[in-house]
């Protein structure tokens, strides 16, 4: 198990989503339950996987919850990038 809080990548990906909701604010009303609801939902996933993951009892378990995250982080980059197009 790992202490999640104190991992660069769990600390980055805070960084992340708290980034993420900063901009959402300054986002169209009219995607605030569609694209933002979203964004928001799956910058918070980021962090997430990995502090899930961190509480795993096997390595195995937390690499595939990185993976997750990772996943979540692909989104997150298309959806930014569809929001700002």
């Amino acid at each position: 198990m790992h202490n999640f809080e104190k991992l660069k990548i769990w600390q980055k990906a805070m960084d992340i989503a708290v980034a993420v909701y900063e901009i959402s604010l300054h986002l169209p009303n009219d995607e605030k339950f569609n694209l933002i609801h979203q964004i928001k939902k799956c910058a918070v996933s980021i962090p997430s996987n990995i502090a899930e993951g961190s509480g795993r009892n096997h390595n195995s378990e937390f690499i595939q919850f990185l993976g997750i995250a990772n996943g979540s982080t692909f989104e997150l980059i298309t959806q930014l990038i569809l929001e700002n197009d």
